[in-house]
């Protein structure tokens, strides 16, 4: 399974560079279809529970949503998520009898926990994209720089979690959700997080007393988001939420601690001058 996971990596991470530095439509148009695809993998998780929600009304919102975000519309992605609620009620009375609250608010839910950080991707590569930085690899853009924070922090975090939770891990930190998590891991996960992020801002030029903060944030949201989405497998009863990516499962799996570390690093960018 590590050797599987490794190989994706290997794979996976220059296609990342190209299609994160490079930005423009290539990167929306991946951002939209990984959106779509951990779309597909939650409504098939809801069907294992038997919970019919409403495919289109989630594939729909998570386009519009992607929509407003590339072109920077705030205003309007609150409006898309206005309108996926209105609609989804909506059909509780049409459909009375085959769609109830239960269906409603897992297809509100699933909406939202899917377009709105997926947004947020999109909202941060282009924040300051005509903004360049000069940086050890070249002059980049901002954007993308404020990426690979959020990028190499969650990854940093994950896989620092994962060794010293392998070697030294004793006590648990939520059994009742994923067993295989410690205490001693999640401290890890919190360095490496740290770490990641310092190296990264060092690489860029940017300051170190932000990045110690921001990798700390990203530390104590990554693993949130790993257990939010451990939280789902276990109401439903699935071990991954996909098979896409070899060794690592679905894009939520893969995608999940992303979803909670991207909105911190972009309100954080939002809140501070850090260039």
């Amino acid at each position: 399974m590590l050797g599987m996971r490794i190989l994706t990596a290997v794979i996976g991470i220059p296609i990342a560079i190209v299609i994160i530095n490079y930005g423009s439509w290539l990167f929306a148009a991946t951002v939209v279809a990984l959106a779509l695809v951990a779309w597909h993998e939650f409504f098939t998780m809801m069907q294992a529970k038997n919970i019919q929600i409403q495919y289109y009304i989630g594939f729909i919102g998570i386009i519009l949503a992607s929509g407003c975000a590339w072109l920077g519309n705030m205003q309007e992605l609150v409006m898309v998520m206005l309108l996926v609620v209105l609609v989804t009620m909506a059909q509780t009375v049409l459909k009375y009898k085959t769609f109830g609250v239960t269906e409603a608010a897992f297809t509100i839910l699933g909406t939202m926990y899917i377009s709105l950080p997926f947004a947020h991707l999109l909202l941060l590569r282009f924040t300051d994209q005509y903004d360049y930085m000069y940086t050890a690899f070249g002059n980049l853009s901002a954007g993308a720089v404020y990426l690979w924070l959020a990028f190499i922090g969650t990854w940093s975090s994950d896989t620092l979690a994962y060794f010293v939770g392998s070697l030294v891990g004793r006590h648990k930190l939520c059994p009742a959700i994923s067993p295989g998590k410690t205490i001693e891991g999640a401290s890890g996960g919190l360095l490496g997080s740290i770490a990641g992020v310092v190296t990264v801002g060092h690489l860029c030029g940017l300051p170190l007393a932000h990045m110690v903060f921001l990798g700390l944030l990203i530390g104590i949201a990554a693993p949130f988001g790993d257990l939010a989405e451990s939280v789902l497998k276990r109401f439903t009863g699935i071990k991954d939420s996909g098979n896409i990516l070899p060794g690592h499962g679905g894009i939520l799996d893969r995608f999940d601690a992303i979803m909670f570390s991207v909105p911190v690093v972009y309100y954080y960018i939002k809140a501070f001058i850090i260039i």
